[in-house]
């Protein structure tokens, strides 16, 4: 989808869910990272996250854009258009526009959690840790004792 599509996606939502026309700018911004769009209250303008449509499709990128519609009608009519306004609740609430967007799990979130776990080579005691440490530099907190590496744990329990 272009940003000439998206404008006028976003003026025919604006229309038939507010009845009033959208007479300022949508377009997507690749930089938006944590959030689904944003409203720029200087500009009138609104941003759209792009990569909100290419994982969730059209039905996601509608709400997106009704729920950053209803801050825009509401700051240009002077009304509460902060999430915590009973305007903007009553608003969101008319046009069935979601309060948040459903999550994208980046590469990044899907970190894998392992355990690496230590022995010490004089009572035995063992240590798991989320890190690798120095066996060199760090000993035993019971007897100071050499700690020697074991094995690293996978979160699905594979060595």
């Amino acid at each position: 989808m272009t940003n000439e599509e998206l404008q006028q996606l976003v003026e025919r939502i604006s229309l038939t869910s507010f009845g009033r026309p959208f007479l300022h700018r949508a377009l997507f911004n690749r930089r938006l990272r944590t959030t689904g769009g944003r409203y720029l209250l200087r500009t009138h303008n609104i941003e759209i996250n792009e990569k909100y449509y290419e994982v969730h499709g059209m039905k996601e990128l509608e709400g997106i854009i009704k729920h950053e519609l209803c801050h825009y009608h509401l700051h240009l009519q002077g009304k509460g258009y902060q999430h915590r306004d009973k305007d903007f609740k009553e608003l969101m609430a008319a046009v069935q526009a979601p309060r948040h967007c459903t999550p994208i799990i980046s590469k990044k979130d899907k970190k894998v959690e392992r355990q690496v776990i230590y022995r010490c080579k004089e009572c035995h005691l063992v240590y798991r840790r989320k890190r690798k440490v120095d066996t060199f530099r760090y000993v035993c907190g019971k007897c100071k004792g050499r700690l020697e590496f074991v094995k690293v744990i996978k979160k699905d329990g594979h060595a």
